[in-house]
């Protein structure tokens, strides 16, 4: 199987390596800094997600990252925490804006994810990496990461590794 690769930004980079790493059929994720070009190539928060499209598609992945973060806000911290797909190919370009769309007819809320090209990635300091396997039990990951990771285990059941 091959595998591919897509990367999220929209909050913090530690919850939303947690959400995708409960996923079946992600390989690995990257925690760290994403910049893309033009007004939006300053570094933000994100994941690089490796997977297996045979077994996740994109479309999974893309409904999994507005679910869990705020892809209708565009509050204060979106320089820090910028909602958006970062695209290595034009042909995921055009399935992502697809998707965006589709997903964008079913609710009345303005998604404000963008669908932006990846320039370069920064990763975080090892400490930081896997920080949700590493640190379940610390005040951050009760109160940000498990909320996550409790809503896509109900919304997409037949998609996490092992339910709670």
């Amino acid at each position: 199987m091959q595998i591919d690769k897509v990367a999220f930004g929209g909050g913090c980079h530690w919850c939303t390596e947690a959400v995708f790493q409960s996923l079946k059929g992600v390989e690995k994720v990257e925690q760290g800094w994403v910049s893309s070009s033009n007004e939006n190539n300053t570094y933000s928060e994100a994941v690089i997600v490796h997977f297996y499209a045979e077994l996740i598609s994109l479309k999974h992945l893309i409904q999994v990252h507005l679910a869990t973060h705020k892809s209708t806000s565009n509050h204060s911290m979106r320089k820090k925490y910028r909602s958006a797909i970062y695209i290595f190919s034009d042909e995921q370009k055009i399935a992502s804006n697809a998707i965006l769309d589709e997903i964008q007819k079913q609710t009345t809320a303005k998604i404000i994810t963008q669908v932006l090209p990846f320039s370069k990635f920064k990763p975080s300091d090892s400490q930081f990496q896997n920080y949700y396997k590493k640190n379940p039990q610390k005040p951050f990951c009760k109160k940000y990461i498990l909320p996550k990771l409790e809503l896509i285990s109900n919304q997409f059941s037949d998609k996490i590794l092992v339910k709670k």
